[in-house]
């Protein structure tokens, strides 16, 4: 699947919900924020260790799954609402981080 086949599942998956009065940039930032939060709860408590062998416990690996899925959909979706090329915004981030730190050597 590409990106671009993505945001045409979201649209559809929102029209065929009358989604879109709900899909503002201020509820998609919050949803986003939501489960990024999510996220973020399921590494917590976890050690370095615990958090780098996540796969090895299968309800955290379908739980992490899960999360980064909602957290993609929801990004990909307010990227669409709001016009933005997320190749593009990705692609010019990593130049102006290439300008503020140089590599080493």
């Amino acid at each position: 699947m590409t990106l671009e086949d993505l945001i045409r599942r979201l649209r559809e998956f929102a029209d065929a919900r009358d989604w879109e009065p709900f899909h503002t940039p201020k509820n998609l930032v919050m949803a986003l924020s939501g489960e990024a939060g999510e996220l973020t709860s399921l590494f917590q408590w976890l050690t370095p260790e615990e958090s780098a062998d996540w796969r090895s416990d299968p309800e955290l690996e379908a739980n992490v799954l899960d999360e980064i899925a909602d957290v993609t959909l929801y990004l990909v979706r307010l990227a669409d609402v709001l016009g933005i090329d997320l190749y593009e915004a990705a692609g010019a981030k990593i130049d102006r981080n290439e300008l503020r730190f140089p590599r080493k050597g």
